[in-house]
């Protein structure tokens, strides 16, 4: 019998998580209100896990001068839909909408960044980002070149490499495990507060 978080066996209640995890969780649903499915999802493997969280918030939460949170995600957004995760695009789509604070941006990058009116600086992070992540590109010295001319540093250029490589893998374990987005998610960040 499958679970309709996931394929894989979630734990029945917090409990029988590792410390560590049942505390992570915890602290999750404390700030959003819910414990998002994919942390039940990956809590099948609880050294997975740490893993993948330890090396999300590295990529994520790691300050810059130049990339913002709102940018992070609009690179998840739009290469997440081009893998076809419906988790990743709604869920990081509401974390869009809420850094942006722009209602709109989510649904068009994850359609098509091309034409869903971005700044130049955008289109070109997302460009690159979907060279990176789908289409298994290089940093060549031209798309250095692309990337500083409008505004990123070479620093940027991993980070951007780095967060679609990273959710294209998150992309797969989600869309393998037939975990689906949380209902909350579908509205954060539609209307204002």
């Amino acid at each position: 019998m499958t679970n309709p978080l996931s394929r894989f066996h979630v734990p029945e209640t917090l409990d029988e998580l590792p410390d560590d995890i049942h505390d992570a969780i915890l602290n999750v649903q404390e700030k959003a209100g819910f414990v998002p499915n994919v942390f039940l999802m990956l809590a099948h493997r609880p050294e997975e896990f740490r893993a993948f969280f330890t090396y999300h918030d590295a990529l994520m939460e790691r300050e810059s001068d130049t990339l913002t949170k709102a940018e992070k995600e609009m690179i998840v957004v739009t290469t997440s839909a081009r893998n076809r995760c419906l988790y990743c695009v709604v869920a990081h789509g509401a974390l869009l909408r809420i850094y942006s604070k722009d209602p709109l941006v989510a649904d068009n990058v994850a359609i098509n960044h091309v034409t869903a009116g971005l700044s130049e600086r955008h289109r070109v992070m997302l460009d690159f980002a979907m060279h990176c992540g789908i289409e298994v590109g290089e940093l060549t010295c031209a798309w250095q070149a692309r990337l500083e001319q409008v505004g990123f540093t070479l620093e940027d250029c991993w980070d951007i490499g780095a967060i679609a490589a990273f959710f294209g893998m998150s992309n797969r374990l989600v869309t393998m495990a037939g975990t689906p987005p949380n209902e909350e998610f579908y509205v954060m960040g539609r209307l204002p507060r």
